[in-house]
């Protein structure tokens, strides 16, 4: 399932349709992701950072779409790693993540569900599949989003928000033929219920075949779509925009456009649509792994400090796991796997 659904979308409030002086952005450009491993050995497509999209605009840093249909005993997660200086934000579509961090954070997270990590100062943390996806197999889909943090919040105490696909805002398009999902930021005055140091909009779109949602935008925000499952086009000139494709737009304009085609062929039979956008920070960055500063001197420090332990222990009986209990839907064994 596309994360949260609704039995009636016209019953959903709808986004006003841009005034008739407003002006679309255009596509600045369309990339392709590239298709590369991740953590403990899982595939993601990354439409950013890649050779040709060093970034997202900034304040964007990473943007990886994980998805796979798993066998019994493939699924992988990420084993415990670093983070300073920066937030992730895992957006899950189908599947089950469990995040555990040396702060004390964590939960687990099933479709619809978003798991937004606050590293600032520095801490550890593991991200893993539960153990019924890793035991029985099963479909994973979800984004993993790197947003950057300014100067003054990157010494920070760390911090974690599950935010559950209940909470979300969910508004349909002008035409009905969309459900959107405002997972932070607002769109059209509607407000998501993430909440982030560095102003963004985050938004997931399910399309209907042939419809179109244009989405009023912050002038000074950059703009992007991303096509994770489906084809369609992006901007009122209608470029082409194919799964896994990201499309950038150009600065200026009042609201950004996206359309599904009129063949979808996904399990939704919808097209799946992230749009994302912030505010720039417009300093300078250095990145390093998974450190990101302003300075290479406090990257050499970030690295001393994981070295040393001041970014936090891993909690006791935590380490080396593949996989992560989920209380919630726990894997039972049955036949011959009891033996």
């Amino acid at each position: 399932m596309p994360a949260v659904t609704v039995p009636d979308i016209l019953a959903l409030p709808r986004l006003d349709a841009p005034a008739l002086e407003s002006r679309p952005r255009s596509v600045a450009k369309v990339v392709d992701s590239v298709r590369t491993l991740e953590g403990g050995g899982f595939p993601v497509r990354r439409p950013f950072p890649t050779p040709s999209l060093m970034d997202g605009g900034d304040p964007f840093l990473l943007l990886d779409h994980m998805t796979a249909a798993y066998e019994p005993h493939e699924a992988k997660g990420a084993p415990w790693h670093p983070h300073r200086g920066f937030e992730t934000v895992t957006y899950l579509m189908d599947g089950t993540f469990v995040h555990t961090d040396s702060h004390g954070g964590g939960g687990v997270i099933r479709g619809g569900d978003t798991q937004w990590m606050t590293a600032g100062s520095g801490l550890l943390h593991d991200e893993l599949p539960s153990e019924k996806l890793v035991m029985t197999g099963g479909v994973f889909d979800g984004v993993q989003l790197w947003v950057n943090l300014p100067k003054r919040a990157k010494w920070n105490p760390p911090n974690y928000q599950d935010i559950r696909g209940a909470g979300l805002t969910l508004v349909s398009s002008t035409d009905g033929g969309a459900l959107v999902r405002i997972i932070a930021g607002t769109a059209a005055g509607h407000e998501g219920p993430g909440r982030t140091y560095t102003p963004i909009t985050l938004v997931h779109a399910s399309l209907s075949p042939g419809a179109e949602v244009r989405i009023p935008w912050q002038h000074s925000y950059s703009a992007m779509a991303f096509a994770m499952h489906g084809d369609g086009y992006a901007g009122d000139e209608k470029r082409p925009l194919k799964e896994s494709q990201l499309a950038q737009f150009a600065a200026g304009g009042d609201y950004i456009t996206v359309g599904a085609g009129p063949e979808q062929h996904y399990a939704t039979g919808s097209m799946e649509v992230l749009l994302l956008g912030g505010e720039p920070i417009k300093e300078p960055v250095a990145r390093y792994g998974p450190f990101v500063m302003n300075t290479r001197s406090e990257i050499m420090e970030a690295v001393e400090d994981f070295q040393a332990g001041r970014m936090g222990q891993i909690p006791a009986g935590r380490q080396g796991r593949e996989f992560a209990p989920d209380p919630e839907d726990p894997w039972v064994p049955g036949g011959c796997e009891q033996l």
